[in-house]
């Protein structure tokens, strides 16, 4: 067990529920109960391989160029799998932001995320993100309530509120 949750432990006096799965077999989670749990193992580092417990994800990793890396053709890297996450989770919440306010949204609807890594003020690297909701044939106003909602909704958005800087852009 990490330092961070047994000190979480320490600080709430509370037990952690033990998870379901047999891949999750001595892990805990701190407040929810999982549905479902993605599971990737890498290996290398971001020069190496990533692959999904049930094998559909299987790619290979490489440092940016312009973070000094080799950049490899054909292989992809960590902000771009959390770009294509979050702007996934994003748009299913979205969906279910606008159906709560009575609102049909265009299939055509897309949400185009970039995340952006930066050295931190405090040393290290951080992430920052920005989000651009494009819905064609709705007036802007309205596409910012519903993407407004959806950032209150989205697992990704509750994740990183407070730890990284996210910003909504209504395109």
């Amino acid at each position: 067990m990490s330092m961070p949750i047994i000190r979480t432990i320490a600080r709430t006096g509370s037990r952690l529920p033990r998870a379901a799965s047999i891949a999750a077999v001595g892990r805990r989670f701190i407040s929810i109960k999982p549905m479902y749990t993605a599971e990737v193992k890498t290996t290398g580092g971001r020069n190496g391989h990533a692959v999904s417990s049930d094998n559909v994800l299987d790619v290979g990793l490489t440092f940016p160029k312009s973070l000094g890396g080799p950049g490899l053709p054909g292989k992809t890297n960590p902000e771009q799998l959390f770009a294509a996450g979050y702007a996934a989770c994003f748009q299913g919440a979205m969906g279910l932001a606008a159906a709560g306010m009575d609102i049909k949204l265009p299939e055509s609807n897309t949400v185009t995320a970039a995340v952006h890594i930066g050295k931190h003020p405090d040393g290290g690297f951080g992430l920052g993100a920005e989000l651009r909701i494009n819905v064609p044939g709705m007036d802007k106003d309205t596409v910012q309530k519903v993407a407004d909602k959806a950032h209150e909704l989205c697992p990704y958005s509750r994740a990183t509120r407070g730890n990284i800087e996210v910003k909504l852009v209504v395109v």
